[in-house]
C-alpha cells in the first residue's frame, strides 16, 4: 500500500527524531539531477543520488552516492532510509521502483504518471482524454480541444495493413524509450512503413501523422501535492537533428491567446494525472483554415532542458519548483525578470576540428548577460548534451545579439 504523506512540510532542518539532516533524493545522476542537487543544497538541504555511474554529474557533488541500479532492492532500501522524500530526474526509471520507494517515503512524480509518461500510445490516449473534457467553469484549467497529431499504433505485423493512408508523410517513434530524437523514423508513404519499422527491430510503435510546423513551444508547469499549479513562461524551442538546440523566453514570443491556451492544457494534463511535481508538456503551433492551432506533442515528468533559463531569468527556476512540490513548500508563480535565450552546447563542440580542444569560454563569458553551465562529464560524443549558455539582457534584442556572438565565438551550427 502507497505511503499516505503528511501534510506538514518537508523542512531543511535537522531531523529530530532521527538526528539528522533532512535529506532529498534523486533517481539519477545527470545533469538535471546535479542542478537539482545543486538547488536543493542551497536551499539547506542534504541530498542523495542513486546511479549506477560513478562519474555521474549529480553522484559526484551530492552528499551521498548511491552506485547501484535503479532497480536494486538493497539500494531502493537505503535509499529509503536515508531520504526524506524521493524526485526522479529522467522518465526512464522502472515505475515499479517509484511504486516500492513510495511504501516508506514521499516519492514525487507518482509512479502511475512515470509510467503513462514512459508509453507513448498510453501518453497520447491521456491527451485525448483531456482534450475530450468540455471546458469546466471560471478558474478550472482545460485542455478542450488541444489533443495530439492524428496518429496510430503498430504493435504486430497485421497493423501494418491497417495504417491509413492519410497519416503519410508520417514519424515512426517507438512506444518506450525515445528521447532527443532517438526511435524515430520518417516514412513518406505507407509502402516504406514496413522497412522503417524492421528498422526499429519491430519494437512497439506509434505512426504520428507528420506536421507543418509554425513553432515549437513548451510550458513547465509545477504542481503540488495539494493541487496548487503554477507555471514559468511559455518556451519557444528550436531542433537541431531532433535536439533541443536553442530556447527563447520574453514577454509576446507567442500570441497571447495561443500562449494561454498551451499554459492551461499543460495545467489540465497535470491536474488529470493527478500529478505532484514538474512536468514540461511539448506542443507543436501549426496553420489551420482559420489561424494557428496547438497540437500537443509528448510530456516530460522531471525538470526539461527547455526550462534551463529558468536559473538566471526568472524569480523561482524549475529547479526551485521540483524541491517545493517535494517537500510540500508553498508555491508562488514564478516570474520572468530578464529576456533570455539559451543554447545547448552538444559534444560536437569539442570535436569539430576533428581532435579534442577546450572551447575558447574566456572569449565567451566576456559578453555581457552570459551564464555558462558545464555538466562535467568526462567525454564528449555527438549528439551528447555537455552544457548549455543562457543570455539574459534588457531586451530580447539584445539577448539575441549576444547569442549570435556566441555562436561565432563558438562555431555553433544553431
Amino acid at each position: 500500500m502507497t505511503m499516505t504523506t503528511n501534510a506538514a512540510p518537508i523542512l531543511p532542518a535537522f531531523a529530530a527524531t532521527e538526528g539528522r539532516p533532512t535529506t532529498l533524493g534523486v533517481l539519477g545522476g545527470g545533469q538535471l539531477g546535479m542542478m537539482f542537487v545543486h538547488v536543493a543544497q542551497a536551499m539547506g538541504y542534504r541530498t542523495a543520488v542513486l546511479d549506477p555511474d560513478a562519474n555521474s554529474p549529480a553522484g559526484l557533488i551530492s552528499h551521498h552516492h548511491i552506485l547501484a541500479a535503479f532497480d536494486d532492492a538493497q539500494a531502493l532500501a537505503t535509499m529509503g532510509r536515508l531520504c526524506d522524500a524521493i524526485t526522479t530526474e529522467f522518465e526512464n526509471v522502472p515505475a515499479a521502483t517509484l511504486d516500492m520507494l513510495a511504501k516508506t517515503t514521499p516519492v514525487s512524480p507518482p509512479a502511475h504518471a512515470v509510467g503513462i509518461a514512459q508509453n507513448r500510445l498510453a501518453e497520447k490516449a491521456h491527451f485525448l482524454q483531456s482534450a475530450s473534457q468540455p471546458a469546466g467553469g471560471t478558474g478550472l484549467a482545460s485542455a478542450a480541444g488541444v489533443g495530439p497529431a492524428p496518429y496510430a499504433a503498430l504493435v504486430e505485423h497485421a497493423d501494418l495493413a491497417s495504417i491509413d493512408a492519410s497519416l503519410f508523410p508520417a514519424i515512426l517513434k517507438t512506444v518506450r524509450m525515445g528521447y532527443d530524437g532517438k526511435g524515430q523514423v520518417t516514412v513518406t508513404n505507407q509502402g516504406d512503413l514496413g522497412q522503417a519499422w524492421e528498422s526499429l527491430y519491430k519494437a512497439p510503435c506509434v505512426v504520428e501523422k507528420r506536421l507543418d510546423l509554425e513553432a515549437e513551444i513548451s510550458v513547465i508547469v509545477a504542481r503540488g501535492h495539494d493541487g496548487v499549479c503554477v507555471h514559468l513562461p511559455v518556451q519557444r524551442n528550436t531542433h537541431v537533428d531532433g535536439i533541443l538546440a536553442r530556447t527563447e523566453v520574453f514577454a509576446g514570443n507567442v500570441d497571447a491567446a495561443l500562449a494561454n491556451r498551451a499554459e492551461q492544457a499543460a495545467i489540465a494534463i497535470a491536474r488529470d494525472l493527478a500529478y505532484v511535481g514538474v512536468l514540461c508538456v511539448e506542443f507543436f503551433v501549426v496553420k489551420t483554415d482559420t489561424g494557428l492551432d496547438l497540437v500537443v506533442n509528448e510530456m516530460a515528468p522531471r525538470p526539461h532542458n527547455s526550462g534551463h533559463y529558468s536559473l538566471e531569468a526568472c524569480d523561482v527556476s524549475q529547479f526551485a519548483l521540483q524541491v517545493r512540490t517535494m517537500t510540500r513548500l508553498p508555491l508562488v508563480q514564478p516570474r520572468l525578470h530578464s529576456p533570455a535565450v539559451m543554447l545547448n552546447l552538444m559534444g560536437e563542440l569539442w570535436l569539430n576540428t576533428g581532435e579534442l580542444r577546450i572551447p575558447v569560454w574566456d572569449e565567451v563569458l566576456a559578453l555581457p548577460g552570459t551564464h555558462l553551465h558545464l555538466y562535467g562529464k568526462l567525454e564528449a560524443r555527438a549528439g551528447r548534451k555537455m552544457g548549455h549558455i543562457t543570455i539574459t539582457a534588457v531586451s530580447i534584442g539584445q539577448a539575441r545579439a549576444v547569442a549570435s556572438q556566441v555562436q561565432a565565438i563558438l562555431g555553433l551550427w544553431h
